[in-house]
């Protein structure tokens, strides 16, 4: 496993009032990548709710920290937070929610293989007046993927394995189009990798977990980050310790009581 790098972050910008949503993006090594998915991502929220897009440089050993500042100081709602090291995808999104203001969290990967035209999907659950209380993710699961036949073998074995592991009814973890809410994010257990294990944490918080198909697109720039055999081998031990969380979970569940509703 990777070392978390330390994060620091570009001059904050800042508006009058936080925005709704918060559109985090890790990227490590997306420098052609950064300049098309921050304006698809511009181009696919306007109407929804206010926003700001995160953009996390996890430790890029290419140009993508300073395209980001570059696409950062022409556009006030970008923000660019930097891992000095690398640390994963999970810590990148961990270091992007972390500095997020908005109370709802939508993410995709930086390698615009995830089409920001799926973003208003996935947020309009949650940003419904009438959403239930306790719906506290929607999941991006892809159709049509556009990856190699071994990476979508091997995608798939690894998916049946984890939901009958952990019975999380997800048939695609992987995918990076994810909305959900920030404080819930931040209350559960954070490991390497955590991000492929989202909706079965989501489901062991007690929240309620959405699914969504979203489309997929294959990689034009750049280079995947894992092997097949990185995934599988790091994949063993997380399920074993996810399966463990799962069965270690806080099942009392506190209610405040005055007075009067004590037992006599």
């Amino acid at each position: 496993m990777q070392t978390n790098g330390t994060a620091t972050a570009a001059p904050k910008q800042t508006t009058e009032t936080a925005p709704a949503v918060s559109v985090v993006i890790p990227a490590h090594d997306e420098e052609a990548n950064l300049p098309p998915l921050v304006n698809r991502v511009r181009e696919a929220l306007p109407d929804l709710a206010a926003y700001e897009i995160i953009l996390v440089d996890d430790g890029s050993g290419d140009r993508t920290r300073a395209v980001a500042l570059e696409l950062a100081a022409t556009m006030p709602e970008l923000r660019v937070i930097a891992h000095d090291q690398a640390g994963g995808q999970s810590a990148a999104v961990h270091s992007g929610v972390q500095a997020a203001r908005g109370a709802l969290i939508a993410t995709l990967d930086g390698d615009l293989q995830n089409p920001p035209e799926n973003l208003p999907a996935l947020l309009a659950p949650l940003l419904d007046p009438n959403a239930p209380a306790d719906l506290g993710l929607v999941a991006g699961q892809r159709v049509g993927r556009r990856d190699t036949l071994s990476k979508r073998l091997a995608s798939r074995f690894a998916n049946g394995l984890r939901a009958r592991v952990l019975q999380d009814a997800t048939r695609d973890t992987g995918c990076g189009l994810k909305a959900y809410r920030r404080s819930a994010y931040l209350a559960l257990p954070f490991f390497n990798h955590q991000h492929r294990y989202l909706p079965a944490l989501f489901a062991r918080d007690g929240w309620q977990v959405m699914h969504v198909d979203v489309t997929h697109a294959p990689r034009e720039a750049g280079r995947s980050k894992y092997s097949n055999l990185q995934r599988a081998l790091v994949g063993i031990v997380d399920l074993a310790g996810v399966w463990w969380l799962i069965r270690r979970r806080k099942t009392a569940r506190p209610h405040e009581v005055t007075g009067g509703s004590g037992q006599g």
